[in-house]
């Protein structure tokens, strides 16, 4: 069955209609890219969810899922780029609109693929054990620092893929939450409460859910500044 996506989301893309019935200078964007498009949003969210679960629970099978997952995210964005590029050489009917679309999409998808990445970086440790050398309280804190990552993937996917710039505004307030937690995290380290090398992994764990926060700032204001925003 075809998926079914808000018309708001056409728009992103330089379209109002969806892509089976606009004209071939009107839009670009396939639906099978579209499909692509959001398979690989989806894919990082479960995967930042998925590596945090695995560190916590000690799930090193879950853990090599999502190191496996993020070799299908890449070819995914490989593809959605290539695709991309090969339409911008060759598009020489374009409109602006499209343009500008594409090259959008362009900046965006590296940006995803780099959350993938950090979502297996947290993974490769979870495989390794590192959870059950963690102490409560850093335990507690990872906790919510994967739990404030999925809702500030989940805020960013709307921003992007439906067109809902007023989560903009949340992303940011979830971001500031993220390096708070980045901070509460690191004086733990000092605390003594763990070894140097537990002390010294946790410290790089921590550094990826706040990158994991600023790629998804950073994703949201391409598309404020796509669509003309302040």
């Amino acid at each position: 069955m075809t998926r079914e996506y808000p018309l708001t989301m056409y728009r992103l893309f330089g379209s109002t209609k969806p892509p089976e019935v606009v004209a071939p200078d009107e839009s670009p964007i396939s639906a099978e890219m579209m499909q692509k498009v959001v398979h690989t949003f989806a894919l990082v969210g479960e995967s930042i969810a998925e590596a945090t679960h695995a560190l916590l629970a000690g799930d090193r099978e879950l853990a090599k899922h999502v190191v496996q997952q993020d070799v299908v995210i890449d070819s995914l964005v490989n593809d959605i780029v290539a695709q991309v590029e090969t339409l911008l050489v060759h598009g020489s009917l374009l409109s602006s609109d499209s343009r500008a679309s594409l090259l959008t999409l362009l900046r965006v998808m590296p940006e995803v693929e780099r959350n993938g990445d950090l979502a297996e970086h947290i993974a490769r440790r979870a495989a390794r054990g590192m959870g059950t050398e963690m102490s409560p309280r850093s335990r507690g804190l990872v906790e919510r620092m994967g739990e404030v990552a999925c809702t500030i993937w989940r805020e960013a996917t709307d921003v992007i893929l439906d067109g809902k710039l007023e989560a903009t505004g949340a992303i940011e307030d979830i971001d500031d939450e993220l390096d708070d937690l980045h901070v509460s995290l690191t004086a733990e380290l000092t605390s003594g409460s763990m070894s140097v090398p537990v002390a010294v992994e946790l410290a790089l764990l921590a550094r990826f859910y706040e990158r994991f926060g600023d790629h998804c700032v950073n994703l949201a204001r391409r598309q404020i500044g796509r669509d003309g925003a302040d």
